[in-house]
């Protein structure tokens, strides 16, 4: 594991992103970002400012024309498949194949990427456990709360070891022990040199986790650095909610 990543490698470069909707009207706006490994990186915002146009842009889900969004140095519009294989999404409200068990699902996603009986073994063990829904996997999924899908959506997302994981609103519909568990994950993979990048709306949560952030108003990046940077001495709530910051909404 240790050689398969470069320290300070652009894992995400977002390069002149935009997205523009009908009359005219655009989602995001010349949005530039650079998310290197070992980053747990925040995206935040306002219900509409373009945090979840943005993020399916680079997991490919949304199509778009204006800029380019490259996943460790490849093109997701010229070469989505190599992006795919490294990369890891995980919605705020996942829908999966409700008449799987859990196990089947997880077993279909390792099957798509090509995964060892012994490495998916492992690794579904390992994160089954830390989330404690070993004893459930037997189950159908359709029998599953919403926090339980949840945890099925993560393990599926981590089983092939990505180099990005791409997440919108990771916490909701977690319980607090669960909450714990991925904040862990998230800084284990990071460790071992994978990078995050993630929406949410609690600002505590992105400011305890987060070493860099970037803010979206409008469609528009306002504010993007080292949490540091951001917030120079103020609470990251604060810093979301200064003047400054509010100045981009009158502009």
């Amino acid at each position: 594991m240790a050689d398969r990543f470069e320290s300070g490698k652009a894992m995400l470069d977002i390069q002149h992103y935009s997205k523009t909707y009908g009359e005219g009207k655009k989602a995001a706006d010349d949005v530039c970002l650079t998310i290197e490994s070992g980053d747990i990186y925040g995206f935040i915002g306002h219900n509409g400012a373009g945090k979840t146009t943005t993020i399916r842009a680079v997991v490919g889900v949304l199509d778009f024309t204006e800029g380019d969004i490259y996943i460790d140095g490849h093109s997701v519009k010229d070469e989505p498949m190599e992006c795919k294989k490294v990369t890891a999404y995980i919605p705020d409200n996942p829908d999966l194949y409700e008449n799987l068990t859990g196990l089947q699902y997880l077993n279909f996603v390792a099957d798509v990427f090509d995964i060892s009986a012994a490495e998916r073994e492992e690794r579904i063990k390992k994160y089954a456990d830390m989330f404690e829904i070993t004893d459930s996997l037997g189950d159908m999924i359709s029998s599953y709360s919403h926090g339980m899908k949840q945890k099925v959506a993560i393990i599926s997302a981590l089983i092939h070891e990505p180099k990005l994981v791409v997440l919108d609103e990771p916490f909701v519909g977690l319980d607090p022990k669960a909450s714990f568990t991925l904040k862990e994950i998230m800084h284990e993979m990071c460790r071992n040199g994978s990078a995050i990048f993630f929406s949410t709306h609690v600002l505590d949560v992105a400011e305890k986790l987060c070493n860099k952030v970037a803010i979206i108003r409008k469609g528009k990046i306002i504010a993007t650095g080292t949490m540091e940077e951001i917030t120079e001495g103020h609470s990251l709530e604060e810093a979301f909610l200064s003047d400054t910051f509010a100045e981009a909404d009158h502009e």
